[in-house]
């Protein structure tokens, strides 16, 4: 078998280890104060760059350690995950952020952010078509955002943030409830009454309040009429016209698919 002479072998090692080197990419940031590198990662989010921004903004986080820049850094990078569409990330960042800096004076604003995060209101690009609204959805987002700006809301009462925070809890009830609604008139179009009916009172237990309890208590009234189950139907009838006395559903039945209800923003 034919060796290379061991010093040869050592040179091409050598030789190997230097191209490695010279392969690594340049960190441009390598002379760069914090200041700057917190300037360039703002002008990348503006310019709505966010995947520039979050490398910079962990640099930043990195080399700021320990200081309040580097908590910015955080909520930056947080906010950077959010607007490219990178949820998981955004609310790592943010439990982590909140974990680490549980009196930092951007914890309402953390929170705020975690809920907007959950809250994202898009429903996708043919939702035109669908005309799919917020209660036919998966609601385990919803009750997340709920949970984030309930805690603002508790917590920091007098933040900037509470006032928008609550008006989202209001909406997010809503929605909440109008799924359950949603389900209960699935179920009782075809005729599955019992699951109708399941449905329905959850909504009428759970909210109060809310615009889905009309349609709640018609589903109700209908569907124990349908099992033959009168003095129930006759129970929801009378609360129902002690509540809505002037319901269009007593009159026209359940209404059909219509503009969604909910957008406010």
């Amino acid at each position: 078998m034919l060796r290379a002479p061991l010093p040869l072998v050592s040179a091409l090692l050598l030789a190997g280890l230097l191209a490695g080197c010279s392969s690594a990419p340049e960190d441009k940031t390598a002379n760069w104060s914090p200041n700057r590198i917190h300037s360039e990662a703002k002008d990348e989010m503006n310019s709505g760059a966010y995947d520039k921004a979050v490398p910079l903004l962990e640099k930043l986080e990195g080399r700021a350690a320990g200081t309040p820049l580097a908590q910015q850094a955080q909520i930056d990078k947080a906010y950077a995950h959010y607007k490219a569409g990178e949820k998981a990330q955004a609310i790592a960042t943010l439990d982590r952020f909140m974990k680490l800096h549980p009196a930092s004076p951007a914890l309402d604003y953390a929170l705020y952010l975690k809920g907007l995060v959950n809250f994202n209101d898009n429903l996708g690009l043919f939702s035109f078509i669908s005309r799919q609204d917020l209660s036919e959805r998966d609601q385990k987002a919803a009750k997340d955002s709920f949970e984030a700006f309930s805690e603002l809301a508790t917590r920091f009462p007098d933040s900037r943030y509470a006032q928008d925070s609550r008006q989202r809890m209001t909406y997010i009830v809503n929605s909440l409830a109008q799924y359950e609604v949603h389900v209960a008139r699935y179920y009782f179009q075809r005729g599955a009454y019992v699951a109708a009916i399941g449905r329905a009172q959850v909504a009428v237990a759970d909210y109060q309040g809310v615009p889905a309890l009309e349609e709640a208590l018609y589903i109700l009234i209908q569907s124990y009429d349908a099992l033959g189950m009168t003095q129930l139907r006759d129970d929801t009838r009378r609360v129902m016209e002690k509540s809505y006395p002037q319901s269009a559903y007593m009159n026209g039945g359940l209404k059909g698919k219509s503009d969604p209800w909910w957008k406010v923003w």
